[in-house]
């Protein structure tokens, strides 16, 4: 029950426009509440960011309200607590707040103060009506954002998921950057939550979809008509088609639990292996990471640097540094010839040979070369064009082009980009947060279609991912026409940096090592058409000390 809590060191409401401030509860032990002043109000919220546990306190506070993580991104309406963006699933609790007795004092109950959340109402007694059947094929981030924003927006028809996976959606973020293989703890909701919200979950895989019947097709034979389709298969871990790849074990792709329970189980209890990972973007740099505090780790790269397509390789060397620090090897621009046996076991890689003539002993090896839409089911149909990539073509809310009441979100999707040096060109971004917001704007779209009206304009927004490599990397923005500069701030012999990535004078995307809450402040100026071009940055200019405008430009 909702009862009074005095607010430790405060007698009065003292906060300027803008101003954010973390307060202690008195009565509840480490209960704590963040106050936020927008305009002349001021607002009292949980203290941390439902997604991670970030503190609210370190994020960045926009003139309409806006309340940005400054970890991984994450928005908040501060006037309602609701989620703006991922990759937060549940809203903040927002607070009352009373000023008496030369005292100020906030209305609320003990466990809500306690959790720094509240749930959000997806709670629904489905209606089976023949025009409000909602089905997704997916157990991802993109379908996670999809099936939650339905519900939370009110839609009330039946809703199926289709998982190729026998699990719930999960962290997928998780397995590479913490290997974590117990399910129970990487689910984003739990069991019961799907049944309270009337969303039924399929273990099943798709085979055909009939665009014209309004049917999705599965490998076990079982037919599901639908009137609004969500696409939102993800993506397929390359393979290397080399000599030996194919038929030795102990040679790894990284996508599911059941990858990562594989490669625990080979790398053992008493750990000490001599693990060879073969690429050098992201998932691999983040295997390494976390392997090699107890293993002996390689990693083989046709780059020069780590990550330098997408970050260069001056930034490159510095997550090459962070992670040679703790053992890791690597063997950069190489190229992988093939994959031997091991001597005690033929059946088993005992190591991998480069062009060069260099042999890497392995005990085993993973493959992060990337991943290509999961799209096969569509491969022959003749009602869809898929792109050049196997993606679909989509517009701003994510339906796909020349088909109705289909959507496609996450991996899979090429959509038009509107961010910083973008001007619309159609990009597909493989990052967990774009894909989640992606599932939120086709529920909008979905539900907003059956209104008054019709369908809502599409919500842009601008991509943000986070990654482990050594240090937390964060990174906004996108580069759909590439970068031809770079203006590189802090610390970089520390791996304390922010990079500003530019087509000419343009910022187009950030990326930052121990230097919150840069990545987010970007983003909201990206949001704004305010983001300081290539030339201010150069002359030492801090984005934090740049005073965010009220109005959003996309």
């Amino acid at each position: 029950m909702a009862q009074e809590y005095k607010l430790r060191g405060l007698s009065t409401l003292d906060l300027k426009s803008g101003e954010k401030r973390e307060v202690e509860v008195e009565g509840i032990e480490n209960g704590k509440v963040l106050l936020a002043k927008v305009g002349d109000k001021t607002h009292a919220m949980s203290s941390n960011c439902t997604h991670y546990g970030a503190p609210l306190k370190l994020g960045v506070l926009s003139p309409n309200g806006r309340l940005t993580c400054a970890w991984h991104g994450a928005c908040f309406n501060v006037g309602t607590g609701d989620v703006e963006d991922a990759p937060a699933l549940d809203p903040i609790a927002k607070f009352d707040i009373i000023e008496q007795d030369g005292g100020v004092y906030i209305k609320g109950d003990e466990k809500t103060i306690k959790a720094s959340r509240r749930q959000p109402n997806t709670k629904c007694s489905a209606q089976e009506f023949e025009d409000t059947d909602e089905t997704s094929p997916s157990s991802g981030s993109g379908a996670m954002g999809a099936v939650q924003s339905l519900r939370e927006q009110g839609f009330t028809g039946s809703i199926t998921f289709i998982s190729i996976e026998p699990n719930l959606p999960i962290d997928r973020t998780k397995l590479s950057k913490a290997l974590i293989a117990d399910k129970s703890k990487i689910e984003l909701r739990p069991q019961e939550w799907y049944k309270t919200s009337s969303i039924e979950a399929v273990f099943d895989e798709v085979s055909s979809v009939d665009f014209r019947a309004k049917s999705v097709s599965s490998v076990s034979g079982a037919s599901y008509p639908y009137t609004k389709l969500i696409l939102a298969t993800g993506g397929t871990p390359r393979a290397l088609p080399l000599p030996g790849f194919k038929d030795l074990s102990n040679i790894f792709l990284l996508r599911t639990i059941r990858n990562v329970q594989a490669i625990l189980k080979a790398v053992g209890e008493e750990k000490n292996k001599k693990v060879v990972i073969v690429g050098s973007s992201f998932i691999g740099m983040e295997v390494a990471n976390a392997l090699s505090k107890e293993n002996q780790v390689s990693i083989i790269g046709m780059e020069s640097a780590p990550l330098e397509r997408v970050m260069g390789a001056e930034v490159g060397k510095i997550f090459q540094n962070n992670l040679s620090k703790n053992g890791v090897k690597f063997y950069m621009s190489a190229s992988v010839d093939s994959a031997a046996p091991s001597e005690s076991d033929p059946k088993v890689v005992g190591s991998v040979k480069l062009k060069d003539g260099t042999s890497l002993e392995a005990d085993l090896v993973i493959l992060g070369i990337g991943v290509t839409p999961a799209t096969g089911y569509l491969k022959d149909n003749p009602d869809v064009q898929l792109e050049k990539d196997g993606s679909l073509q989509t517009d701003e809310s994510f339906a796909v082009k020349g088909l109705t009441d289909v959507y496609a979100i996450g991996d899979i999707a090429t959509y038009p980009y509107h961010g910083p040096g973008g001007s619309g060109t159609l990009t597909r971004i493989e990052h967990w947060n774009v894909a989640q917001n992606a599932g939120r704007s086709a529920a909008r779209s979905i539900v907003s279609s059956g209104k008054e009206g019709g369908r809502e304009t599409a919500k842009p927004f601008i991509p943000i991912f986070w990654s482990a490599l050594g240090s937390q990397l964060r990174y906004c923005g996108n580069t759909p026409n590439g970068w031809d500069d770079l203006v590189l701030q802090g610390s970089p012999e520390e791996g304390k940096f922010a990079a500003f990535y530019g087509k000419g004078d343009t910022t187009v995307a950030v990326a930052s090592m121990m230097m919150d809450p840069v990545m987010s402040q970007s983003a909201e100026l990206m949001k704004r058409g305010k983001m300081p071009g290539l030339k201010e940055l150069r002359s030492g200019l801090d984005v934090r000390d740049v005073t965010l405008p009220q109005e959003l430009k996309m």
